[in-house]
């Protein structure tokens, strides 16, 4: 059971809280990480074709080539020349690749991390400040192969889905505001069987119309009647899927079914018979978890009232009522919200940031997905605190008009307020078996390293 907590506890915890955000927006941080990423000007032999191109391709052609989503392609030397400042200022700054994680506080171990290393931003920075020079044509890697087909993202480790489930056709007009698509489909589950991954994906033709895309349990009860128990993914931009832990599954039950929440956007274009699918991948039959995990929305408390030119803050309270693993922490809103946090406070007082995304970006929507080795544990008594900010100014590169009041709705144009997370429910015994294996992997690390040392 979780359980939303108000009264004192709140207000004492939100004022202890806006303490620890004036340290976070500190302008001296934020100029501090421009600068560590400045370009090494004594370094005089980096090249487009032996240092920045197989960075472009590993990190960014995916989107930025001919036939992708992004408006800019980077496939040339002569194409990265023309935008060269750009793009420098783009990876400084951290805007690109969209990765929206902070990279100085919390948990940085994320499965399927996007963002460039320090390394690669420095390599990136110093060609542009050294005048973008092309280097030897001998050392340009081979082009791309890129295929026209619609991939499943997760398929490159977990092979093709075990099952498929489709969304109902829908037609998107070329013009219009928000619409939502809601229709129940059947599983087509003759059997129970657990998961161990799930990915939801927009149709080609689809996928800019698609704002996002949830798939919701209903499963069948003893009355006959359908519950609806769980959402199992989510497509946004940004997001891979749901990838489980080792020890953990999730349960789809037979004669169970899929309330689809797909909501569209048009965009200049008709979109006919538009179907947005979900690719599940089985553990083997006969699986039986350790522990079973589930997704679920944790809504912030308080109203969302943001003035013209105004800001905000809400937030967010949680407490199990036995020990948890936090495995994913994806924060959500919409194009005023400005920055989101993760933090727990322990049962003996001791807080710990454990996430925080400074400059959130409405076009994209990632679920950092915790390493399993640093996943957070959760003694029982522990406090989840989710803290948003909102940014109503026209000092908000994203605000489209700062002079009008926002407020909490599901539409494009209006803002919200919830944190999705994978959380993994836990018996005592299993909770302290995995904190004493952490532990006895991290002696075994340092006791490599000491050895290394003194050798």
């Amino acid at each position: 059971m979780v359980r939303n907590l108000s009264g004192s506890y709140v207000s004492w915890v939100a004022s202890t809280l806006y303490l620890v955000a004036l340290s976070v927006f500190s302008v001296e941080e934020i100029s501090a990480q421009t600068v560590r990423f400045a370009s090494d000007r004594s370094t005089e032999n980096v090249t487009f074709t032996k240092d920045v191109m197989p960075i472009l391709q590993e990190n960014c052609a995916s989107c930025h080539r001919e036939g992708s989503i992004a408006p800019i392609h980077l496939e040339t030397y002569e194409q990265a020349r023309r935008y060269s400042r750009r793009i420098r200022d783009k990876v400084v700054t951290r805007e690109m690749p969209p990765f929206h994680l902070d990279t100085d506080v919390g948990i940085q171990e994320i499965k399927g991390d996007w963002r460039l290393s320090e390394d690669e931003i420095k390599t990136i920075a110093t060609w542009v400040d050294n005048g973008s020079p092309e280097g030897d044509i001998a050392d340009m890697p081979p082009p791309m192969e890129w295929s026209d087909e619609l991939i499943w993202q997760l398929e490159e480790n977990l092979g093709p889905p075990d099952h498929v489930i489709k969304s109902k056709p829908f037609d998107v007009p070329a013009e219009g505001g928000d619409t939502w698509w809601r229709p129940i489909v059947g599983t087509g589950m003759d059997q129970d069987r657990y998961v161990k991954a799930f990915e939801t994906r927009p149709s080609r033709q689809g996928r800019e119309v698609v704002h996002h895309a949830i798939p919701r349990l209903q499963v069948l009860q003893e009355n006959g009647e359908y519950l609806r128990t769980a959402s199992l993914s989510e497509y946004a931009m940004g997001k891979i899927g749901e990838i489980l832990p080792l020890d953990a599954a999730r349960l789809l039950p037979k004669d169970s079914r899929i309330e689809w929440d797909a909501h569209y956007y048009p965009m200049g274009y008709d979109v006919e018979d538009d179907q947005v699918e979900l690719g599940i991948w089985f553990h083997p039959d006969g699986f039986e978890p350790e522990f079973i995990q589930d997704l679920r929305l944790y809504p912030l408390q308080g109203d969302i009232a943001l003035a013209p030119g105004g800001t905000a803050m809400t937030q967010g309270f949680f407490r199990w009522d036995h020990p948890v693993r936090i495995d994913s922490f994806q924060p959500h809103g919409h194009v005023q919200l400005h920055a989101k946090s993760l933090e727990v406070i322990y049962p003996d007082g001791k807080r710990e940031l454990l996430s925080m995304v400074t400059n959130f970006n409405a076009k994209w929507h990632h679920s950092y997905i915790y390493e399993d080795d640093v996943a957070p544990m959760l003694p029982e008594g522990s406090v989840l605190v989710v803290t948003a900010w909102y940014d109503n100014t026209a000092d908000n590169p994203l605000n489209p008009d700062p002079e009008v009041w926002k407020a909490r709705g599901s539409r494009t144009v209006d803002e919200m307020s919830h944190a999705w997370l994978a959380v993994t429910h836990l018996n005592q015994e299993g909770f302290e078996r995995i904190v004493s294996e952490r532990e006895a992997k991290k002696e075994a690390v340092t006791a490599a390293q000491e050895s290394g040392i003194r050798h």
